[in-house]
């Protein structure tokens, strides 16, 4: 087993997690069996419960696990299936710590950072080697160099570097080097201070990663191996991308980084086979036909709370030679402006999941416009429920229908909070996640796209469609088109008289990936492709 250890220095969001992904891309497309991990350093035991605007999405794998976005372009970018395993943070680690001392594990010794914190971190990465066969181990460090939270880690994979022996783990640490516009040059000052300080906690990278919006010339390359010891062909520019971010396997291909990796690391591997790679770019940068769909949020502003969802849209576009441009409409606007003011001349509507009642009567008249217009529409999650009440509303004459998430005193309760999460108090990993059962519906537009009677998609959520209600949603055009593996719970609703009508409970934007977009959004894409706008007539 060889280990690879991402660090990053200077500012946050620079990367790291598509450096990671990309280079797992290249050298799974080598012949090598990769794992990725990410270890994150906030006291947090998971991002469940942290809010949108601190986090992004909350990534949820096949077990439950609710783990940091960079998990999802982990999956999306290799073959591999991720596990809790392959996410841990500060809080799992000093709460698997101190049970342990209560436990009387430590023998009473003095529990302390070294070596108990870091031999708790340590044991992680030797069980992903145990329970996850592969060749290579790529692990992500959350954060920058310097911060409080992650001296730990850093220490921990410091001496892991040790123990596993010099030729068997590499050091790549991504920085900034950034632009100085009125100097009119770019600046190494600051990649020279995140490598000086690395090197006094014990970490020399190998190969060093420079995210720049501008190309590096000889000199700085020339000054950056100086002062970080590395060979300049182990500076690698890692340029903001013009098209798409499933450019950058190829950018760094270019300049080899995946040969100085196997070299340093001592793999034998041919060199990767990239053409369906490229040629999925090339549809992505070269599109015959174009889409406007709009997604319907409360968290709009923040590109990263609906990552999942714009990714799977551009992979079920490029599958059908389309260029998905994605109009981010704002669920509050909405209610202030109304629905034809922000969607008219879309070709689809999506409704992405989320929680608590800001926005939602926005996202109602939005399924509503979607359904009395004939426009394509797509519900995740609350998106399901949102359609639901909007048509209990407006077709079933149940005119104060709504959820009791929003309204606990509706007298139609067409969603309503599941069974057995009345009965739980702590909010962080209860809800119903991961992996469940759908048994589909034979002859519906569901049954159609997945051409299976049973799938496997993951869940995240607290609230169903009523069981009360089912009956009087039938009778009136909207079909049931998925239960879950017991009959007992909704899990996919449409309606057959609209050209695409289709919402589901569960989140299947966590499965999609570049060369083989989920069938729900690849149904979705196309019929937003057949949608003609009607030119409103001029006077």
């Amino acid at each position: 087993m060889k280990y690879i250890f991402v660090t990053g220095g200077v500012v946050s969001s620079l990367g790291k997690g598509l450096a990671a992904s990309a280079l797992g891309t290249l050298l799974e497309l080598r012949g090598l069996r990769v794992i990725m991990q990410k270890f994150d350093p906030y006291l947090n035991i998971d991002p469940g419960t942290m809010n949108p605007y601190e986090h992004g999405e909350v990534y949820v794998l096949d077990d439950g696990a609710e783990t940091d976005l960079d998990l999802g372009h982990y999956e999306r970018f290799t073959h591999t299936n991720l596990s809790r395993l392959n996410n841990l943070t500060s809080g799992q680690v000093y709460m698997s710590v101190l049970e342990k001392e209560r436990a009387g594990a430590y023998e009473g010794r003095t529990v302390q950072v070294i070596p108990h914190v870091t031999n708790e971190i340590k044991d992680r990465i030797r069980e992903v080697a145990k329970n996850m066969p592969g060749d290579i181990i790529i692990t992500e460090i959350g954060g920058t160099v310097g911060d409080i939270e992650g001296l730990p880690f850093l220490e921990a994979i410091r001496q892991f570097a040790i123990e596993a022996g010099q030729g068997n783990v590499l050091f790549i640490h991504a920085t900034l080097v950034p632009y100085i516009k009125a100097a009119q040059e770019l600046k190494t000052k600051p990649t020279q201070q995140s490598l000086a300080k690395l090197r006094e906690i014990g970490i020399a990278p190998q190969i060093i990663l420079c995210r720049t919006e501008h190309p590096l010339d000889l000199d700085v390359r020339e000054k950056i191996s100086l002062f970080g010891n590395v060979p300049i062909e182990d500076v690698i520019e890692v340029r903001d991308v013009k098209h798409s971010i499933y450019e950058v396997p190829l950018k760094l291909h270019e300049q080899r980084f995946d040969d100085r990796v196997c070299k340093v690391l001592h793999i034998e591997s041919p060199q990767p086979d990239l053409s369906k790679w490229r040629h999925f770019v090339q549809r992505i940068i070269h599109p015959t036909h174009h889409v406007r769909i709009g997604v319907v949020g409360k968290y709009i502003e923040l590109q990263d709370a609906y990552k999942s969802i714009y990714e799977s849209l551009t992979h079920a576009g490029a599958a059908s030679d389309c260029k998905v441009d994605i109009v981010k409409v704002d669920a509050e606007a909405i209610e202030k402006g109304g629905p034809d003011l922000y969607l008219n001349g879309l070709q689809g509507i999506l409704i992405p999941g989320g929680f608590g009642d800001r926005g939602t009567e926005g996202k109602i008249a939005a399924a509503g416009y979607a359904r009395q217009h004939g426009i394509p529409f797509f519900g995740i999650c609350l998106g399901m429920q949102i359609a639901v009440i909007e048509f209990a509303r407006n077709v079933c004459g149940l005119a104060q229908a709504s959820s009791t998430e929003f309204d606990k005193g509706t007298p139609h309760p067409v969603i309503s909070m599941m069974e057995e999460q009345k009965k739980i108090r702590h909010l962080g990993g209860t809800m119903r996640l991961g992996n469940w059962v759908t048994r589909l519906v034979p002859g519906s537009k569901a049954h159609a796209l997945y051409q299976s009677d049973t799938i496997e998609e993951r869940h995240r959520h607290r609230y169903e469609v009523n069981e009360d209600y089912k009956d009087t949603l039938e009778s009136r055009g909207m079909i049931i088109s998925g239960v879950s593996a017991k009959g007992d719970l909704a899990e996919m609703v449409e309606l057959p008289a609209h050209p695409y009508f289709v919402a589901c409970q569960f989140h299947p934007e966590f499965l999609s990936k570049p060369n083989h977009p989920h069938p729900l959004f690849h149904g979705f894409v196309q019929a937003a492709m057949k949608h003609r706008i009607v030119p409103e007539p001029h006077c």
